[in-house]
């Protein structure tokens, strides 16, 4: 059975780039019309520009998913463009600093939140009533590996991954028998800028060393790409998939087996 989303319509937030990028290409491919979503203009404009090359149906919109005013334009405009929202891709997210818990500033620790958090729950908070509305929708979360494990100075980060995985079976349960499908991705390892950024910080003398490290505890002995997640975020919203709900589902080579 082939994935399609003919006549869809898509939202993808932290479209400019990793796992966003690929799932906008992702989904342009088979069939959706992709609003892509980023603080980013040049980078969002840039997957928008991929998408139209692709012949697919494409708008950006640039907000901070953290912002309730934001928000509700992104879903506001692609209401307007194409009046209806089948798919609901909340990936948006930012890592934050890499530092031990006592040194971690204040400030630092509640934009994560306000990005990770409370973006995953407003896109819901704003999305779900049009797709209440339509008795059909599915929506994918992108938590992290992090919402089941911890990783040393990536406190505030990891807590809000825990937070996507609860806010996405609350949700779930509450829209189950609404035609409305919640779930979570929830990658390992995955070869994106972000994760690049990370390495950085955390072994600036030694990055690519730290990745060869990290890679060999992998039991495939790599990364992820960021098709391979978006292959699965395609599989959580298509009819694949229509008694799965309220889960978060690991994407890791195994390293969490």
């Amino acid at each position: 059975m082939k994935i399609a989303f003919d006549d869809q319509v898509a939202i993808v937030t932290g479209a400019g780039g990793g796992i966003g990028r690929a799932v906008s290409l992702a989904l342009g491919r088979a069939g959706a019309k992709v609003m892509a979503v980023d603080l980013d203009a040049v980078s969002g404009a840039e997957t928008v520009r991929q998408l139209q090359a692709l012949g697919v149906q494409a708008g950006f919109h640039q907000a901070d998913v953290s912002s309730a005013e934001g928000v509700a334009a992104y879903v506001a405009e692609t209401m307007r463009l194409w009046g209806r929202i089948d798919v609901f891709m909340n990936n948006a997210a930012w890592q934050g600093a890499v530092l031990p818990l006592v040194d971690y500033p204040d400030d630092v620790f509640d934009k994560v939140m306000a990005i990770n958090v409370k973006g995953v729950f407003l896109g819901m908070k704003h999305v779900l009533p049009v797709m209440l509305a339509q008795r059909r929708g599915a929506v994918v979360n992108t938590a992290s590996l992090g919402a089941y494990i911890g990783t040393r100075h990536l406190g505030p980060y990891t807590a809000s991954k825990h937070a996507v995985l609860g806010l996405t079976k609350s949700a779930a349960l509450e829209v189950a028998r609404k035609g409305i499908r919640v779930n979570a991705v929830c990658p390992g390892p995955v070869d994106t800028p972000m994760l690049r950024d990370i390495e950085a910080l955390q072994s600036p003398d030694n990055a690519a060393s730290l990745r060869e490290q990290r890679a060999a505890m992998i039991p495939d002995g790599r990364y992820a790409t960021p098709d391979e997640v978006a292959n699965l975020m395609l599989y959580l919203v298509s009819d694949l998939a229509t008694h799965i709900t309220g889960q978060g589902v690991q994407i890791n080579g195994g390293f969490h087996t």
